[in-house]
């Protein structure tokens, strides 16, 4: 083992690896399935013993009656905590799309090693289960469209979620100015519909309400004005008067 695999087996040696003897033959005397749900088995030496998933199992040919070393047993106990992190990375994506930063924290808290972590991560990445880029914008289009959530609400979901700047920027870039105010006036025209009182009042409930969704300022002004023009209660003359310029 280098000196980077040896840090991380310091990390994920489990089930007494460091009782084994050195420099001796181990003969695996049993192979059984523990009750995890996980797929363990665990590999017995005589009086020692490890567990493994079915897959590093299978890899490293651990059937009863083969031998190892210690040696080889470090790289195999390496080898089952990569797999053991990828693999409930995978159960994490089930549920889920989820981006790199969500999914490094979710494996911090089930205290997977930090390189373990990294290592599993790109691992994804490169077999494109996570993607970043790509969710940043099928995010934005969902939170507009299904949620009727402005940009600047988005954008602090995103940040929330440890996507990049860069690519909060072209996710939000890709939604014209004409879809967001069309979102804005969706959402401003039902809460409109909902005000009960005057042309003021309807104003002075909508306008908060948008920019609580994350809409800005000047978007507000215009979907407000737009509403203001549409109302059919009102007196035209009161209404033109509570226009913005």
């Amino acid at each position: 083992m280098d000196q980077h695999d040896e840090d991380l087996y310091e990390e994920a040696e489990q089930d007494g690896l460091s009782q084994f003897p050195d420099n001796e033959e181990l003969i695996i005397t049993r192979v059984e399935r523990t009750k995890s749900r996980q797929a363990r088995y665990r590999i017995t030496f005589g009086i020692h013993s490890i567990t493994v998933l079915e897959d590093v199992m299978i890899k490293y040919r651990m059937t009863q009656g083969n031998t190892f070393m210690k040696q080889d047993l470090e790289d195999i106990i390496l080898a089952d905590e990569r797999q053991r992190t990828y693999a409930q990375s995978l159960r994490f994506l089930e549920h889920k799309p989820r981006t790199r930063h969500e999914l490094s924290q979710k494996l911090r808290q089930k205290e997977f090693a930090a390189t373990l972590i990294e290592e599993a991560l790109d691992r994804l990445e490169r077999e494109n289960l996570v993607d970043d880029d790509l969710f940043a914008k099928e995010w934005t289009r969902q939170r507009m469209e299904g949620k009727r959530k402005g940009k600047l609400w988005i954008r602090q979901e995103l940040r929330q979620k440890g996507i990049a700047n860069d690519l909060i920027v072209e996710a939000l870039e890709g939604i014209s100015t004409d879809a967001e105010f069309e979102t804005a006036l969706s959402a401003g025209r039902k809460k409109w519909n909902q005000v009960k009182g005057d042309v003021k009042e309807k104003k002075n409930k909508t306008l908060p309400f948008l920019m609580r969704r994350g809409f800005s300022m000047d978007m507000v002004r215009r979907v407000v004005n737009c509403l203001i023009e549409e109302d059919e209660a009102g007196d035209p003359e009161d209404d033109e008067a509570l226009l913005w310029d």
